[in-house]
């Protein structure tokens, strides 16, 4: 399993990170809440530890853009702050348990253990792929962007989860038609364009970000600018 963990402080950072490959957790680590959520939306991890105060954006600004891009990874948040209204402004930023610094490894690693385990039996009864606020349920059928429902037909579907598999490569239109629409490709059809134009007004025309893009001569990509 892969864990996030969040701080900007390298005792302590290097102590969790140690602890954590020493129980088989594969870690990926950020030193700012900036690189934190880039990572989060990028990709799939089973937990994310942040502590509350680091550069870019804090622990619990972190937290709440992350579930507002649909983002429903369990998170711990760590910090000094021991007062109730701090753990409330954690919990309603969209924290899911609460660890107050200095604390035992030992019950990090619970904790951990627990969150993650939650992740499994989540991961057991609903298959997701997620990038960039985009979320799709494999088993439902339904896709999400920032939240907000996406309706799909089934080849608008299969273009997408197609795209989201290989996100950041670049698509050639055969490679496309072959692995969305199983036929032998035609040069001059114009399939493939037609269904990303599809695919674009309803995943990015009404969102700032655009995901889908062209590259001019070789095909299409799924990333962030």
């Amino acid at each position: 399993m892969k864990i996030l963990v969040v701080e900007d402080e390298p005792k302590t950072l290097n102590a969790i990170r140690q602890g954590l490959e020493e129980t088989q957790y594969e870690v990926d680590i950020a030193y700012d809440g900036l690189i934190a959520k880039r990572l989060a939306l990028k990709n799939s991890y089973a937990a994310i530890i942040t502590d509350v105060i680091i550069p870019g954006l804090n622990g619990f600004e972190l937290i709440r853009q992350l579930r507002a891009q649909g983002i429903t990874t369990p998170i711990l948040l760590l910090t000094a702050l021991g007062e109730s209204s701090d753990k409330v402004m954690g919990f309603d930023a969209g924290t899911d348990q609460y660890l107050t610094k200095p604390f035992q490894f030992a019950e990090l690693l619970a904790r951990v253990r627990s969150l993650t385990k939650r992740s499994s039996q989540v991961a057991m009864t609903a298959q997701m792929l997620r990038f960039a606020g985009i979320e799709m349920n494999l088993d439902a059928k339904t896709v999400h962007r920032n939240g907000q429902p996406v309706d799909l037909t089934a080849r608008e579907f299969a273009l997408l989860e197609y795209l989201l598999r290989n996100q950041g490569r670049v698509l050639s239109k055969v490679d496309i038609a072959e692995r969305v629409w199983g036929l032998n490709f035609d040069a001059g059809t114009n399939v493939v364009e037609v269904y990303i134009n599809y695919l674009r007004k309803k995943i990015d025309k009404d969102f700032p970000k655009k995901l889908i893009h062209t590259q001019f001569g070789m095909g299409y990509v799924l990333k962030e600018e």
